[in-house]
């Protein structure tokens, strides 16, 4: 079947930059396992968006039969442990465990609103008559715009990993539709979209990886009460 291995082949390709990002930061390594096994359950919720925002031809025609597919659970996997650490990884930080003082502040009393906000925002807003895609993407920015006022450490971290990110997420985009030509037209249902391509490109995956990486990127400090500080020099 035409196009029956792409998203197999492009989703495992997010495990490329992964697996440079674990061989060379020994210390980010839990951190990515935990986080990408976490975010790879994220691949679940694929039935929400197929064939409302895309239908791609998956292994066992797994996606277009019950609108579950492996692939989503690699895709998830893979860009988890990205999002978390690559900010870090560029710009040479750490993390570090925010003081027991800084708990006590006042701001952190809504600690848990804040964590759970997006999750109950995208239930709110799922049932709206919009594709699915859009309230994923206003959850994601909620979840990155109370992460940087609850934690205003991170705040100047979560926007340029959101650019970071969408840069990334943009290269492989290029990529899928130099490997792939016509495979976004075929495959992501546009007419329930904006409309229009961006360098052949739907407009909403930039949005999408902008909005993941603004949110995932201090997502891990978040929870975990960690921050980032520059490495020393070796």
């Amino acid at each position: 079947m035409r196009y029956h291995f792409v998203w197999l082949v492009w989703s495992l390709a997010f495990l490329a930059p992964w697996l440079v990002l674990y061989i060379v930061y020994r210390d980010f390594r839990p951190v990515m396992w935990r986080v990408s096994l976490v975010t790879a359950l994220f691949g679940l919720t694929e039935p929400i968006f197929v064939p409302e925002y895309w239908n791609p031809p998956s292994l066992f025609e797994l996606a277009r039969r019950t609108g579950f597919d492996i692939e989503s659970l690699i895709f998830s996997f893979a860009i988890g442990g990205i999002g978390t650490v690559i900010y870090n990884a560029l710009t040479r930080r750490r993390f570090v465990p925010v003081p027991p003082a800084e708990r006590l502040h006042p701001r952190h009393r809504f600690h848990r609103v804040a964590l759970w906000s997006p999750y109950v925002l995208f239930l709110v807003l799922y049932p709206l008559p919009w594709n699915p895609i859009y309230p994923a993407m206003l959850s994601l920015s909620v979840g990155g715009l109370l992460t940087g006022w609850c934690r205003p450490d991170l705040g100047r971290k979560v926007l340029l990993g959101g650019l970071v990110f969408m840069t990334l997420y943009g290269v492989f985009m290029v990529s899928l539709v130099w490997f792939a030509p016509g495979y976004i037209t075929e495959v992501w249902n546009l007419p329930a979209l904006s409309g229009g391509l961006i360098a052949g490109i739907p407009p909403e995956e930039l949005l999408f990886g902008f909005t993941f990486g603004w949110y995932w990127t201090g997502l891990y400090e978040h929870f975990t009460w960690h921050t980032t500080v520059p490495r020393h020099p070796s």
